[in-house]
């Protein structure tokens, strides 16, 4: 009789079995994460971005001295940022959910260290006396970052950084067209992807 302590059926105890069930569930929801793709990008945030680049560029172009230049487009950039920055943490909040998914957060880290490298490359080129030289390399790098970010978004976010670089490198080649292709890249180029994204990808 002692044999009967040792059944099929009493090896798995319930606490044990509603372990590997929300086991099986947290790897079932992380699975969907890693194939669902990141939707929070903003469309309509790419829009206020883009035209708040084209009026940086107006301005920009009425400065007297590189200096006054690149107070404008900085500026533009922190406005910019912080426009981005509200409008995906509102999309991405609506569409999907309170927290960062993980697309989310890969999106975050992926786009991040363009930028970052770009803010490094800004006081590098400044000090070296090349500021026509910032033009090229803010619109590369600023590509860059939603190329790697746009790997786990939607196909238009890689899309559109790939003609950022495009605009980017023909900048760098030619200075002399640096506050125009500001203009394009961050104002035309913006624009006309957020609106799609806006109308395809829910805003």
């Amino acid at each position: 009789m002692t044999g009967m302590a040792s059944q099929p059926g009493s090896r798995h105890p319930p606490a044990a079995l509603g372990d590997r069930a929300l086991d099986n569930l947290s790897y079932i929801r992380e699975t969907m994460e890693r194939a669902t793709a990141f939707t929070g990008v903003p469309g309509w945030g790419g829009v206020a971005m883009g035209v708040s680049a084209l009026v940086a560029s107006w301005l920009a172009a009425r400065q007297a001295t590189p200096r006054g230049w690149l107070e404008v487009w900085l500026v533009e950039g922190v406005v910019a940022f912080l426009m981005g920055a509200w409008s995906l943490g509102r999309k991405s909040m609506r569409v999907q959910g309170p927290g960062f998914t993980r697309p989310a957060r890969r999106f975050l880290l992926s786009f991040a260290p363009p930028l970052l490298v770009g803010a490094l490359l800004t006081a590098v080129l400044w000090q070296a006396g090349q500021p026509a030289l910032l033009p090229g390399t803010w619109l590369l790098l600023y590509g860059t970052g939603v190329v790697t970010g746009g790997a786990f978004s939607v196909k238009a976010v890689p899309l559109m950084g790939m003609l950022l670089m495009t605009v980017g490198a023909v900048v760098l080649l030619w200075p002399a067209w640096g506050n125009a292709g500001m203009a394009a890249g961050f104002g035309a180029v913006q624009i006309g992807f957020g609106l799609f994204i806006a109308r395809r990808h829910g805003g």
